[in-house]
């Protein structure tokens, strides 16, 4: 049975997700925002991450968008499936990337057995979440993943909530961005029950603004 609550907003943040995902992949195309390859310490945290879970077991990126992250997972012989909230941005994944599994669900309802995972990734895939949900969250996250198993998290960095109101071009959206000090998530993801094994924090002047990726293995 699940435990953590839904978002209030869930399906608003669903709809909006659909309504950008064209211009989403349109924009990955065609400037590579969003594309791991174009960024080398990027693809590095991903290369490094790859090698660690990939000999493990079974691997999910969660809030995969169109699939570009999992399948450069794939690439690198990792046993990979993809999950979003957005059925929009699943035609799109399973479309540009058949050769990997998508289904639409929520970080928030995942039927994650007990340490049966090798390797979770939540790749700027998170930040929509509700500061009381995401450590609850990431609770089910830490007790999915098998012992050594490992979780890479990347997210914006900021103090306060941002709501938005358009994206990718204009689109009309509703969500909320909830942004974390590096500090305070790094804290959320031991209580979860994780130990830190990384962290690589991305300066505001990049294309992306201020970012930080963390990774975490469950020792038990």
């Amino acid at each position: 049975m699940n435990s953590v609550p839904q978002p209030a907003d869930l399906e608003v943040v669903r709809d909006s997700y659909d309504r950008v995902a064209d211009n989403y992949v349109d924009m990955v195309t065609t400037t590579g925002l969003g594309e791991i390859r174009t960024n080398p310490w990027l693809r590095a945290a991903m290369d490094v991450f790859a090698d660690a879970v990939g000999g493990l077991g079974p691997v999910l990126d969660i809030g995969c968008g169109p699939g570009t992250v999992t399948a450069y997972l794939a690439e690198r012989g990792v046993d990979v499936a993809g999950v979003d909230l957005s059925p929009r941005m699943i035609e799109h994944a399973r479309r540009l990337h058949p050769e990997c599994g998508f289904s639409v669900g929520s970080s928030t309802d995942l039927e994650l057995g007990e340490a049966s995972w090798g390797g979770l990734l939540g790749w700027w895939s998170l930040f929509n979440l509700p500061r009381h949900i995401l450590p609850r969250v990431l609770s089910s996250f830490a007790r999915a993943l098998m012992p050594r198993g490992e979780l890479m998290i990347a997210t914006h960095v900021g103090d306060g909530d941002l709501p938005r109101t358009e994206a990718y071009g204009g689109v009309p959206v509703r969500w909320t961005t909830y942004r974390w000090q590096p500090d305070q998530l790094a804290a959320l993801v031991e209580e979860a029950g994780l130990r830190l094994k990384a962290e690589l924090r991305l300066p505001p002047d990049g294309p992306i603004g201020p970012a930080v990726v963390l990774v975490a293995q469950r020792e038990h």
